[in-house]
């Protein structure tokens, strides 16, 4: 993993500022855990520094071959239990430029609802080949691809009844820090969404659906796997002007 140089980031520019109102509030009752970590004062807005304009360089041989295949990347003595999936689309910034070699993580829970981990005490049983985990790089036209198996819900100690809807946890990281983003992708389709306490917290439908990857039924594979299509917005940079591109009086 290399770090972009700063000077060939600057050549980019600042990124656009980041509209608050795209964001759920930091508090919000509803989703319990949120009273104890959201701040309370308003957030200082700054320009960017370069520790937001740059940002690691990752090269495709640093993946392993089967990283982006989450059936076969954890499968020792066959093959992991479920509906098998495939997820695609295209990570784009706020402009519409393709996103290149942006590192996208995903993860998430098996098959029954239960993730791989310690903490995780869910009576859904673990499925021993299957790990939950998987990254891969966009190419030039900002475009993923993996395949996995469907995630199941599963109850969690908002309220005494609440289950989260079917997802998969995202990570990328673009070509700036300031491109940071963590989210989650549903499932059209999922009756859960409308219940849930996170959900709820976003303020607007529109973006709401902009969480859901919508069936592609093109792409299907035939008795084999399903298809979804679920593209990332993140955030652009600004255009760098130049004095003599500014027409001059006359």
């Amino acid at each position: 993993m290399q770090t972009l140089a700063a000077g060939h980031a600057s050549a980019y520019g600042e990124f656009a500022q980041r509209d608050t109102e795209q964001h759920p509030p930091a508090l919000t009752p509803g989703y319990k855990t949120s009273v104890l970590r959201s701040p309370r004062n308003a957030l200082i807005s700054t320009r960017n520094t370069l520790s937001e304009t740059t940002a690691p360089v990752f090269s495709p041989d640093e993946l392993g071959p089967l990283d982006n295949d989450l059936i076969m990347n954890f499968a020792k003595e066959g093959l992991p239990i479920g509906e098998r999936i495939i997820v695609h689309g295209y990570v784009r910034d706020e402009f519409g430029r393709p996103v290149e070699h942006a590192l996208v993580e995903v993860w998430q829970a098996n098959a029954g609802g239960r993730y791989r981990h310690k903490n995780d005490k869910y009576l859904a049983p673990i499925d021993p080949n299957f790990g939950g985990c998987g990254r891969m790089l966009t190419d030039a036209n900002g475009y993923y691809v993996y395949r996995t198996i469907k995630p199941g819900a599963y109850p969690w100690r908002n309220r005494i009844n609440d289950w989260r809807p079917s997802h998969i946890h995202y990570s990328l990281s673009g070509d700036g820090w300031a491109q940071r983003l963590i989210t989650q992708m549903y499932f059209e389709g999922d009756p859960l969404i409308a219940q849930c306490p996170i959900l709820k917290t976003i303020p607007s439908e529109e973006q709401i659906r902009g969480l859901i990857a919508l069936q592609d039924s093109a792409n299907h594979i035939p008795l084999d796997s399903r298809c979804y299509r679920f593209d990332i917005t993140l955030r652009g940079r600004r255009a760098t002007h130049f004095e003599q591109s500014v027409p001059r009086a006359k």
